[in-house]
Protein backbone atom coordinates (compact mmCIF):
# COMPACT_ATOMS: atom_id res chain seq x y z
CA UNK A 1 0.00 0.00 0.00
CA UNK A 2 1.25 3.19 -0.74
CA UNK A 3 3.19 5.14 2.19
CA UNK A 4 1.49 7.91 4.04
CA UNK A 5 2.53 11.36 3.87
CA UNK A 6 4.56 12.25 7.23
CA UNK A 7 5.81 15.95 7.28
CA UNK A 8 8.34 16.77 9.89
CA UNK A 9 7.74 19.76 11.98
CA UNK A 10 11.26 21.19 11.11
CA UNK A 11 11.93 20.15 7.15
CA UNK A 12 15.04 18.69 5.94
CA UNK A 13 17.90 21.09 5.60
CA UNK A 14 20.57 18.42 6.19
CA UNK A 15 21.40 17.46 2.51
CA UNK A 16 24.70 15.35 3.42
CA UNK A 17 22.32 13.43 4.95
CA UNK A 18 19.65 12.86 1.62
CA UNK A 19 22.86 12.20 -0.15
CA UNK A 20 23.30 8.76 1.58
CA UNK A 21 19.74 7.98 0.20
CA UNK A 22 20.79 7.65 -3.14
CA UNK A 23 22.38 5.21 -5.18
CA UNK A 24 25.40 6.92 -6.54
CA UNK A 25 27.86 5.24 -8.71
CA UNK A 26 31.72 5.14 -7.78
CA UNK A 27 33.25 7.48 -9.69
CA UNK A 28 30.69 9.24 -11.30
CA UNK A 29 29.57 13.13 -10.32
CA UNK A 30 25.78 12.86 -11.40
CA UNK A 31 25.17 16.61 -13.10
CA UNK A 32 22.24 15.32 -15.18
CA UNK A 33 19.42 14.96 -12.40
CA UNK A 34 17.38 17.72 -14.16
CA UNK A 35 17.19 14.90 -17.34
CA UNK A 36 16.59 11.64 -14.74
CA UNK A 37 16.52 11.35 -11.20
CA UNK A 38 19.27 9.21 -9.82
CA UNK A 39 17.49 5.87 -7.88
CA UNK A 40 16.55 6.28 -4.20
CA UNK A 41 18.43 3.21 -2.18
CA UNK A 42 14.99 2.37 -1.28
CA UNK A 43 12.81 2.08 -4.82
CA UNK A 44 14.01 -1.35 -5.36
CA UNK A 45 12.79 -2.91 -2.42
CA UNK A 46 9.63 -0.67 -2.45
CA UNK A 47 9.42 -1.84 -6.29
CA UNK A 48 9.90 -5.76 -5.07
CA UNK A 49 7.62 -5.44 -2.69
CA UNK A 50 4.56 -4.49 -4.70
CA UNK A 51 5.80 -7.21 -7.24
CA UNK A 52 5.76 -9.84 -4.50
CA UNK A 53 3.65 -9.14 -1.83
CA UNK A 54 0.97 -7.02 -4.17
CA UNK A 55 0.75 -8.63 -7.03
CA UNK A 56 2.38 -11.73 -6.74
CA UNK A 57 0.35 -12.42 -3.36
CA UNK A 58 -3.54 -10.01 -3.38
CA UNK A 59 -3.05 -10.34 -7.63
CA UNK A 60 -6.19 -8.52 -9.02
CA UNK A 61 -7.27 -7.54 -5.50
CA UNK A 62 -4.34 -5.55 -5.43
CA UNK A 63 -6.74 -2.79 -6.58
CA UNK A 64 -8.55 -2.25 -3.60
CA UNK A 65 -6.48 -4.17 -0.36
CA UNK A 66 -3.28 -2.49 -1.80
CA UNK A 67 -4.44 0.68 -2.95
CA UNK A 68 -3.68 0.76 -6.29
CA UNK A 69 -6.82 2.84 -7.63
CA UNK A 70 -6.09 5.29 -5.20
CA UNK A 71 -2.70 5.83 -5.82
CA UNK A 72 -2.80 8.44 -9.07
CA UNK A 73 -4.25 10.96 -5.86
CA UNK A 74 -2.35 10.33 -3.03
CA UNK A 75 0.55 10.57 -4.51
CA UNK A 76 -0.88 13.37 -6.17
CA UNK A 77 -1.26 15.33 -3.36
CA UNK A 78 1.96 14.55 -2.26
CA UNK A 79 3.70 16.32 -5.58
CA UNK A 80 0.89 19.05 -5.07
CA UNK A 81 2.85 20.01 -1.82
CA UNK A 82 6.07 20.70 -3.49
CA UNK A 83 4.61 23.17 -6.10
CA UNK A 84 1.87 24.79 -3.65
CA UNK A 85 -1.44 23.32 -4.86
CA UNK A 86 -4.42 22.88 -2.31
CA UNK A 87 -5.64 19.37 -1.51
CA UNK A 88 -7.61 17.20 -3.59
CA UNK A 89 -6.07 19.00 -7.20
CA UNK A 90 -3.52 17.04 -8.82
CA UNK A 91 -3.66 13.72 -10.23
CA UNK A 92 -1.31 11.65 -11.95
CA UNK A 93 -0.62 9.03 -14.76
CA UNK A 94 -0.15 8.97 -18.09
CA UNK A 95 2.60 11.14 -20.02
CA UNK A 96 3.39 15.02 -20.23
CA UNK A 97 2.34 15.07 -23.37
CA UNK A 98 -1.26 14.10 -22.86
CA UNK A 99 -1.28 16.10 -19.75
CA UNK A 100 -0.57 19.03 -22.01
CA UNK A 101 -2.96 18.18 -24.40
CA UNK A 102 -5.55 17.37 -21.61
CA UNK A 103 -4.54 20.97 -19.94
CA UNK A 104 -4.65 23.26 -23.30
CA UNK A 105 -7.98 21.06 -24.64
CA UNK A 106 -9.41 21.88 -21.29
CA UNK A 107 -8.38 26.06 -21.05
CA UNK A 108 -9.38 26.52 -24.63
CA UNK A 109 -13.15 24.85 -24.17
CA UNK A 110 -12.89 28.15 -21.47
CA UNK A 111 -12.37 30.81 -23.71
CA UNK A 112 -14.09 32.00 -27.37
CA UNK A 113 -9.99 33.64 -28.01
CA UNK A 114 -8.23 31.35 -31.00
CA UNK A 115 -4.48 32.22 -29.92
CA UNK A 116 -2.55 30.61 -28.15
CA UNK A 117 0.85 31.98 -27.13
CA UNK A 118 3.96 30.19 -25.92
CA UNK A 119 7.26 30.96 -26.38
CA UNK A 120 10.68 29.74 -28.62
CA UNK A 121 12.27 28.74 -25.15
CA UNK A 122 9.27 26.21 -24.21
CA UNK A 123 9.64 22.46 -24.27
CA UNK A 124 9.13 21.42 -28.25
CA UNK A 125 6.82 18.80 -27.24
CA UNK A 126 4.97 21.20 -25.52
CA UNK A 127 4.65 23.36 -28.92
CA UNK A 128 4.07 19.87 -31.21
CA UNK A 129 0.94 19.07 -29.07
CA UNK A 130 -0.57 23.05 -29.14
CA UNK A 131 0.17 22.34 -33.10
CA UNK A 132 -1.81 19.09 -33.50
CA UNK A 133 -4.46 20.19 -31.59
CA UNK A 134 -5.09 23.39 -33.27
CA UNK A 135 -4.93 21.47 -37.26
CA UNK A 136 -7.29 18.76 -34.97
CA UNK A 137 -9.79 21.59 -34.03
CA UNK A 138 -9.97 23.27 -37.47
CA UNK A 139 -11.44 26.20 -35.92
CA UNK A 140 -9.71 28.82 -36.88
CA UNK A 141 -7.01 28.43 -33.74
CA UNK A 142 -3.46 29.39 -33.73
CA UNK A 143 -0.12 29.00 -32.18
CA UNK A 144 1.71 31.83 -31.58
CA UNK A 145 5.66 31.55 -30.65
CA UNK A 146 7.87 34.47 -29.48
CA UNK A 147 11.09 34.66 -27.76
CA UNK A 148 10.73 34.39 -24.04
CA UNK A 149 11.78 38.00 -23.48
CA UNK A 150 9.24 39.43 -24.83
CA UNK A 151 6.27 36.96 -23.39
CA UNK A 152 4.99 40.08 -21.74
CA UNK A 153 4.30 42.62 -24.59
CA UNK A 154 2.74 39.86 -26.82
CA UNK A 155 -0.10 39.13 -24.05
CA UNK A 156 -2.78 40.40 -26.02
CA UNK A 157 -6.71 40.56 -25.79
CA UNK A 158 -6.18 38.27 -28.58
CA UNK A 159 -4.59 35.82 -26.53
CA UNK A 160 -6.82 32.79 -25.14
CA UNK A 161 -4.41 30.73 -23.42
CA UNK A 162 -0.85 31.30 -22.39
CA UNK A 163 0.91 27.91 -22.58
CA UNK A 164 4.96 28.09 -21.10
CA UNK A 165 7.32 26.45 -19.50
CA UNK A 166 8.42 28.28 -16.01
CA UNK A 167 12.18 26.77 -16.78
CA UNK A 168 13.77 26.71 -20.26
CA UNK A 169 14.68 23.43 -20.63
CA UNK A 170 18.24 24.35 -22.73
CA UNK A 171 19.53 27.60 -20.41
CA UNK A 172 17.31 27.40 -17.21
CA UNK A 173 15.73 30.28 -17.56
CA UNK A 174 12.84 30.75 -15.46
CA UNK A 175 9.68 32.66 -16.38
CA UNK A 176 7.88 34.91 -13.31
CA UNK A 177 5.32 32.74 -12.65
CA UNK A 178 3.39 35.23 -10.74
CA UNK A 179 3.43 38.17 -12.89
CA UNK A 180 2.81 36.34 -16.01
CA UNK A 181 -0.27 34.60 -14.46
CA UNK A 182 -1.18 38.65 -13.60
CA UNK A 183 -1.07 39.95 -16.83
CA UNK A 184 -2.60 37.21 -18.67
CA UNK A 185 -5.16 37.34 -16.34
CA UNK A 186 -6.11 40.80 -16.69
CA UNK A 187 -5.79 40.67 -20.05
CA UNK A 188 -8.78 37.97 -20.53
CA UNK A 189 -6.22 34.30 -20.64
CA UNK A 190 -5.52 31.45 -18.94
CA UNK A 191 -2.77 30.09 -18.40
CA UNK A 192 -1.06 26.70 -18.21
CA UNK A 193 2.60 26.65 -16.79
CA UNK A 194 4.71 23.41 -17.65
CA UNK A 195 6.73 22.73 -14.50
CA UNK A 196 9.06 19.43 -15.72
CA UNK A 197 11.90 21.70 -14.92
CA UNK A 198 10.29 23.07 -11.80
CA UNK A 199 8.61 20.67 -9.41
CA UNK A 200 11.69 19.52 -7.19
CA UNK A 201 13.88 22.39 -8.16
CA UNK A 202 12.97 25.72 -7.28
CA UNK A 203 10.02 26.64 -4.81
CA UNK A 204 6.27 26.82 -6.96
CA UNK A 205 3.30 28.39 -5.33
CA UNK A 206 0.52 27.58 -8.53
CA UNK A 207 -2.34 28.40 -5.58
CA UNK A 208 -0.71 31.80 -5.11
CA UNK A 209 0.46 32.78 -8.59
CA UNK A 210 -3.67 31.84 -9.21
CA UNK A 211 -2.28 29.61 -11.91
CA UNK A 212 -5.14 27.78 -13.73
CA UNK A 213 -3.53 24.77 -14.69
CA UNK A 214 -0.06 22.89 -14.22
CA UNK A 215 1.74 20.00 -15.62
CA UNK A 216 4.82 18.73 -15.04
CA UNK A 217 6.69 15.14 -14.82
CA UNK A 218 8.09 12.81 -12.07
CA UNK A 219 11.80 10.94 -13.64
CA UNK A 220 13.42 14.22 -13.18
CA UNK A 221 14.00 16.14 -10.21
CA UNK A 222 11.79 13.88 -8.27
CA UNK A 223 13.43 10.35 -8.79
CA UNK A 224 10.37 8.52 -9.99
CA UNK A 225 12.41 7.05 -12.83
CA UNK A 226 12.78 6.47 -16.31
CA UNK A 227 8.61 6.40 -17.39
CA UNK A 228 7.40 7.67 -14.43
CA UNK A 229 4.14 9.40 -14.05
CA UNK A 230 3.34 12.86 -15.42
CA UNK A 231 0.61 15.27 -12.98
CA UNK A 232 -1.79 17.85 -13.83
CA UNK A 233 -3.11 20.58 -11.71
CA UNK A 234 -6.70 22.16 -12.02
CA UNK A 235 -6.91 25.51 -10.06
CA UNK A 236 -10.36 24.80 -7.64
CA UNK A 237 -12.04 27.22 -9.52
CA UNK A 238 -12.22 25.58 -13.12
CA UNK A 239 -12.28 21.57 -11.49
CA UNK A 240 -15.77 21.47 -11.39
CA UNK A 241 -16.09 22.46 -15.06
CA UNK A 242 -12.84 21.32 -16.87
CA UNK A 243 -13.83 19.70 -19.91
CA UNK A 244 -11.87 16.63 -20.05
CA UNK A 245 -10.54 16.23 -24.20
CA UNK A 246 -9.39 12.62 -24.02
CA UNK A 247 -12.21 11.36 -21.49
CA UNK A 248 -10.83 7.69 -20.68
CA UNK A 249 -12.85 5.52 -18.48
CA UNK A 250 -10.86 6.59 -15.20
CA UNK A 251 -12.17 9.56 -15.47
CA UNK A 252 -15.29 8.60 -15.59
CA UNK A 253 -17.66 9.36 -12.17
CA UNK A 254 -18.15 5.48 -11.56
CA UNK A 255 -15.74 3.84 -13.78
CA UNK A 256 -16.83 0.68 -12.71
CA UNK A 257 -20.70 1.23 -13.70
CA UNK A 258 -19.20 0.59 -17.14
CA UNK A 259 -22.24 3.14 -18.68
CA UNK A 260 -22.25 3.36 -22.57
CA UNK A 261 -21.48 7.35 -22.20
CA UNK A 262 -19.19 9.59 -20.64
CA UNK A 263 -20.00 11.61 -17.15
CA UNK A 264 -16.77 13.05 -16.20
CA UNK A 265 -15.92 12.49 -12.58
CA UNK A 266 -15.75 15.53 -9.59
CA UNK A 267 -12.95 17.68 -9.68
CA UNK A 268 -9.56 16.62 -10.48
CA UNK A 269 -10.71 13.16 -10.86
CA UNK A 270 -12.13 13.89 -14.27
CA UNK A 271 -8.55 14.52 -15.47
CA UNK A 272 -7.47 10.70 -15.27
CA UNK A 273 -7.18 8.75 -18.44
CA UNK A 274 -6.25 5.11 -18.55
CA UNK A 275 -5.40 2.21 -16.20
CA UNK A 276 -2.46 3.98 -13.60
CA UNK A 277 1.16 2.73 -14.00
CA UNK A 278 1.33 0.87 -10.40
CA UNK A 279 4.81 -0.51 -11.27
CA UNK A 280 6.35 3.20 -11.91
CA UNK A 281 3.77 4.63 -9.09
CA UNK A 282 5.75 2.36 -6.17
CA UNK A 283 9.42 3.45 -7.64
CA UNK A 284 7.58 7.15 -7.23
CA UNK A 285 6.54 6.53 -3.65
CA UNK A 286 9.92 5.53 -2.47
CA UNK A 287 11.31 8.65 -3.98
CA UNK A 288 8.50 11.22 -2.56
CA UNK A 289 9.15 9.18 1.04
CA UNK A 290 12.47 11.67 0.80
CA UNK A 291 10.37 14.45 -0.72
CA UNK A 292 8.30 14.66 1.92
CA UNK A 293 11.08 15.77 4.10
CA UNK A 294 12.21 18.47 2.17
CA UNK A 295 12.47 22.00 3.17
CA UNK A 296 12.14 23.55 -0.37
CA UNK A 297 13.86 26.97 0.49
CA UNK A 298 16.80 25.36 1.80
CA UNK A 299 16.88 23.69 -1.21
CA UNK A 300 16.59 26.80 -3.33
CA UNK A 301 18.88 28.58 -1.51
CA UNK A 302 21.99 25.50 -1.69
CA UNK A 303 20.89 25.45 -5.55
CA UNK A 304 22.17 28.83 -6.04
CA UNK A 305 25.23 28.74 -3.74
CA UNK A 306 26.05 25.29 -5.93
CA UNK A 307 25.21 26.95 -8.88
CA UNK A 308 27.19 29.78 -8.00
CA UNK A 309 30.31 28.64 -7.76
CA UNK A 310 29.99 26.01 -10.81
CA UNK A 311 29.66 29.68 -12.99
CA UNK A 312 32.62 31.10 -11.17
CA UNK A 313 34.63 28.20 -11.47
CA UNK A 314 34.04 27.29 -15.31
CA UNK A 315 34.15 30.78 -16.20
CA UNK A 316 37.71 31.05 -14.49
CA UNK A 317 39.17 27.81 -15.68
CA UNK A 318 37.24 27.35 -19.56
CA UNK A 319 37.58 30.66 -21.48
CA UNK A 320 36.05 28.23 -25.02
CA UNK A 321 32.64 27.86 -22.90
CA UNK A 322 30.15 30.43 -22.84
CA UNK A 323 27.45 31.31 -20.38
CA UNK A 324 23.73 30.56 -21.76
CA UNK A 325 22.13 30.45 -18.40
CA UNK A 326 20.88 33.91 -17.19
CA UNK A 327 23.66 34.91 -14.88
CA UNK A 328 21.38 36.28 -12.05
CA UNK A 329 20.42 33.33 -9.62
CA UNK A 330 17.05 34.58 -9.30
CA UNK A 331 16.35 34.07 -12.97
CA UNK A 332 17.03 30.62 -13.13
CA UNK A 333 16.48 27.48 -12.16
CA UNK A 334 18.34 24.41 -10.87
CA UNK A 335 20.93 23.66 -14.00
CA UNK A 336 23.55 25.59 -15.91
CA UNK A 337 24.08 25.64 -19.55
CA UNK A 338 27.26 26.78 -21.49
CA UNK A 339 28.00 27.20 -25.16
CA UNK A 340 30.39 25.47 -27.38
CA UNK A 341 30.87 24.84 -31.55
CA UNK A 342 31.73 21.40 -30.36
CA UNK A 343 29.21 21.07 -27.35
CA UNK A 344 28.13 17.83 -27.68
CA UNK A 345 31.55 16.20 -28.03
CA UNK A 346 32.96 17.96 -25.18
CA UNK A 347 30.00 17.02 -22.95
CA UNK A 348 30.70 13.16 -24.09
CA UNK A 349 34.72 13.92 -23.13
CA UNK A 350 32.87 15.58 -19.57
CA UNK A 351 31.09 12.40 -19.29
CA UNK A 352 33.98 9.58 -19.84
CA UNK A 353 35.67 11.08 -17.19
CA UNK A 354 32.97 11.05 -14.78
CA UNK A 355 31.25 14.04 -14.91
CA UNK A 356 27.99 13.42 -16.57
CA UNK A 357 25.82 16.32 -17.69
CA UNK A 358 23.84 16.64 -21.44
CA UNK A 359 23.88 18.22 -24.49
CA UNK A 360 21.06 20.04 -26.43
CA UNK A 361 21.05 21.40 -29.68
CA UNK A 362 22.52 23.17 -30.86
CA UNK A 363 25.36 24.07 -28.76
CA UNK A 364 23.95 23.55 -25.23
CA UNK A 365 26.35 21.49 -22.64
CA UNK A 366 23.57 21.28 -19.53
CA UNK A 367 24.78 20.37 -15.94
CA UNK A 368 21.63 20.48 -13.38
CA UNK A 369 22.34 20.78 -9.72
CA UNK A 370 20.06 19.13 -7.20
CA UNK A 371 21.13 19.77 -3.43
CA UNK A 372 20.04 16.49 -2.48
CA UNK A 373 22.42 14.28 -3.64
CA UNK A 374 25.18 17.14 -4.92
CA UNK A 375 27.34 18.71 -2.68
CA UNK A 376 30.07 21.39 -2.98
CA UNK A 377 33.13 18.87 -3.14
CA UNK A 378 31.26 17.78 -6.28
CA UNK A 379 31.11 20.63 -7.66
CA UNK A 380 34.90 21.79 -7.12
CA UNK A 381 35.78 18.01 -8.41
CA UNK A 382 33.45 18.65 -11.88
CA UNK A 383 35.09 22.00 -12.37
CA UNK A 384 38.90 20.55 -12.62
CA UNK A 385 37.29 17.45 -14.70
CA UNK A 386 35.68 19.83 -17.47
CA UNK A 387 38.77 22.19 -17.43
CA UNK A 388 41.00 19.94 -17.56
CA UNK A 389 38.61 18.44 -20.77
CA UNK A 390 38.91 22.02 -21.89
CA UNK A 391 42.19 22.20 -22.14
CA UNK A 392 43.40 19.24 -23.31
CA UNK A 393 41.03 19.12 -25.96
CA UNK A 394 39.96 15.97 -25.38
CA UNK A 395 37.08 16.45 -27.49
CA UNK A 396 38.30 16.30 -30.53
CA UNK A 397 38.84 12.49 -29.91
CA UNK A 398 37.03 11.10 -33.04
CA UNK A 399 34.92 8.47 -30.58
CA UNK A 400 33.35 11.49 -28.95
CA UNK A 401 32.12 12.77 -31.96
CA UNK A 402 29.63 9.82 -32.75
CA UNK A 403 26.24 10.98 -31.78
CA UNK A 404 24.00 8.35 -29.71
CA UNK A 405 20.35 8.28 -30.19
CA UNK A 406 20.04 10.29 -26.80
CA UNK A 407 22.06 13.55 -26.64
Amino acid sequence: MASPIHRPLQPMTDFAATKTLFHLPEGVIYLDGNSLGPLPLRTPDRVARMLKEEWGEMLIGGWNRAGWMAQPMGLGDRVGGLIGAEPGHVTLGDTLSIKVFQALAAALAKTDRKVILSDSGNFPSDLYIAEGLVGTLNQGHSLRVVDPEDVADAITGEVGVLLLTQVDYRTGRMHDMADLTAMAHAAGAICIWDLAHSAGAIPVDVAGCQADFAVGCTYKYLNGGPGAPAFIYVAPRHAPTARPALSGWLGHDAPFAFEPTYRPGEGIARMRVGTPPVLQMAALDASMDIWDTVDMEALRSASIRLTERFIEGIEASCADLTLASPREAARRGSQVSFRHPQGYAAMQACIAQGVVGDFRAPDIMRFGFTPLFIDENDVEAAIDVIARVMADRLWEDPQYQARGAVT
